[in-house]
């Protein structure tokens, strides 16, 4: 099973070009389910829905959380899903088995008033500009105005990127392809970190878009500490990841009226039911002007 589980990892990294993040956590889901398998001497190639029932309740019982049994019996379906490709099983077993309802969480999003001052960071007092300054705004600019994954953000090439349309080619999950959009606030910041992106990199070539003095390319921990930086300097006591930044983009729009399916095509979501947790979040806020204007004083 290991060398078959070597295979569907390099299967991710090559042909489908999964971030090795994402292959990790495949990594760690699959061996959590072969050291099952082998304490219990299954075979996984031959493996029952009873001996899946008892994995599951082995699961339960070492009281892992439904998200996290989700995730793992998800990692596992795919894993054999890929089997039954190469022609290893004739069937999926695990295709109809249900993962466990989830209590979704909201989305952690900024507020318009957040995003302002975020968005502002360069001219606060205590901050000491760099060379990085123009490239670091870019960075938060390009989050939120387009609403890409961190992924999609470090991988950006200056090829990929038509000025003349303010649009950006990015490759997102499963290596699909989309189009994002920038605005002209946006397309100034790009233009002038441009102009300093070669100072950045001295004497090195890159085909990258975001880069540092220390490596040709950016890589999505660097960008995380970024913003971290950033949220300290502007007070923002909120945990706010990168993916936070694609969560308000998404929220905001919604806000200001765009409507769901437009909201999917930008975010690369395959089914709607993905977007459709943004709904929530401005249901939320619907609930909260209404409960802050309508003010019942009937007895």
């Amino acid at each position: 099973m290991e060398k078959e589980i070597e295979n569907y990892l390099e299967y991710l990294r090559i042909e489908l070009n999964y971030s090795e993040n994402t292959i990790k956590s495949y990594e760690i889901e699959l061996y959590k389910y072969k050291i099952y398998l082998e304490e219990n001497n299954i075979k996984y190639i031959n493996i029952t829905k009873d001996e899946i029932r008892n994995y599951l309740k082995y699961l339960d019982k070492s009281q892992y959380k439904n998200r996290s049994i989700s995730k793992n019996i998800s990692s596992i379906r795919s894993f054999y899903r890929y089997l039954v490709s190469k022609d290893k099983i004739s069937k999926n077993i695990f295709a109809s088995i249900r993962n466990p309802k989830l209590e979704r969480k909201l989305p952690n999003y900024i507020t318009e008033i957040d995003m302002e001052r975020i968005l502002n960071f360069p001219n606060i007092k205590e901050y000491r500009k760099t060379i990085y300054t123009i490239r670091d705004l870019l960075i938060i600019e390009l989050l939120y105005d387009t609403g890409c994954r961190v992924d999609e953000l470090v991988n950006i090439k200056l090829k990929n990127i038509d000025k003349s349309k303010n649009q950006i080619k990015v490759l997102g999950k499963g290596s699909k392809e989309r189009i994002v959009f920038y605005g002209e606030y946006t397309s100034d910041i790009l233009n002038n970190y441009l102009k300093e992106r070669d100072i950045i990199l001295k004497d090195k070539i890159s085909d990258y878009l975001l880069v540092s003095k220390e490596s040709g390319k950016l890589t999505p921990r660097r960008v995380a500490q970024i913003i971290d930086e950033i949220m300290k300097l502007v007070a923002i006591k909120n945990n706010v990841s990168p993916h936070t930044l694609r969560h308000t983009f998404a929220t905001h729009l919604l806000n200001n009226g765009a409507d769901l399916r437009s909201v999917q095509e930008l975010l690369g979501h395959s089914s709607l039911s993905t977007t459709q947790i943004y709904t929530h979040v401005s249901n939320e806020r619907l609930r909260a002007v209404y409960l802050s204007a309508h003010k019942d004083e009937r007895k």
